[in-house]
C-alpha cells in the first residue's frame, strides 16, 4: 500500500483509533492491540482503560501468529475474543454489538458476520477453543479452525457493509474514506 495504514487518518481519527473507538462503543472492555512494524509509534499513539499491547516481532509471520499473540493476552476473566482487523475501521459499533448478543443468545462456538453472503471480520470465537488459537496452521490460520468447527459456526448477515471490505491498497482507502466520510482523504494520508 505504501502508507503505514493503521496511523492513516480516517476522518477526525485514525485507522487504528476507529477500530479501537468501534470496539469500545460496541461495549468491548478488554482490547488487545498486536503489534509488530513500528510498535512504539502504536504504543505511544493509543491508551485508555482496557486497552493493552501484545508483539508479533515476525513481520513475516502469517495471521495465525499475531493472533495467537493478542490471545495470549486475554484475560482469564474473557469468554470469547473478537478477531478484528486493523484494515476495517468502518465496521460499526452495532454489527459489532449484533456478533455480541447472538453469541450471547445461540451459544454458538463462532460467530462469522456476512454481507451479501461474503465472509468478514470480526470474527467471535469462544475461548473454549484457546489451545487451537494459539496454534493455528501457518497456512490455514483462523480459517482452518473455523473449517474444523464447521457444525459449531454461525454465519449471521449484518447491515453492515464494511465488515466484508478491507483495505488491502490506496484505492481502498481512498474509496472506503470517501464512503464513509463523504471526501477524499488527505493527499498522502497525511494526517496534517
Amino acid at each position: 500500500m505504501g502508507a503505514f495504514k493503521p496511523l492513516l487518518p480516517f476522518g477526525a481519527k485514525t485507522v487504528i483509533e476507529s477500530c479501537v473507538d468501534n470496539l469500545r462503543a460496541a461495549g468491548v472492555s478488554e482490547i488487545v492491540v498486536v503489534v509488530g512494524h513500528r510498535a512504539d509509534e502504536l504504543r505511544a499513539h493509543l491508551s485508555g482503560p482496557g486497552l493493552r499491547f501484545a508483539l508479533n516481532d515476525d513481520g513475516g509471520s502469517e495471521m495465525g501468529a499475531s493472533i495467537a499473540r493478542g490471545v495470549e493476552r486475554v484475560s482469564g476473566e474473557a469468554a470469547a475474543v473478537l478477531v478484528a482487523l486493523a484494515d476495517h475501521p468502518a465496521v460499526t459499533p452495532d454489527a459489532i454489538r449484533f456478533l455480541l448478543d447472538t453469541r450471547e443468545t445461540t451459544g454458538a462456538r463462532a460467530v462469522v458476520p456476512t454481507w451479501q453472503g461474503r465472509g468478514g471480520h470480526p470474527v467471535l470465537v469462544d475461548l473454549s477453543l484457546r489451545d487451537e488459537l494459539l496454534r493455528l496452521e501457518e497456512s490455514r490460520g483462523l480459517r482452518g479452525l473455523l473449517e474444523a468447527h464447521a457444525g459449531e459456526v454461525l454465519r449471521v448477515e449484518v447491515e453492515c457493509p464494511f465488515v466484508a471490505r478491507d483495505m488491502d491498497s490506496w484505492d481502498d482507502y481512498r474509496a472506503l474514506h470517501a464512503e464513509v466520510f463523504g471526501t477524499e482523504p488527505p493527499p498522502g494520508g497525511s494526517s496534517s
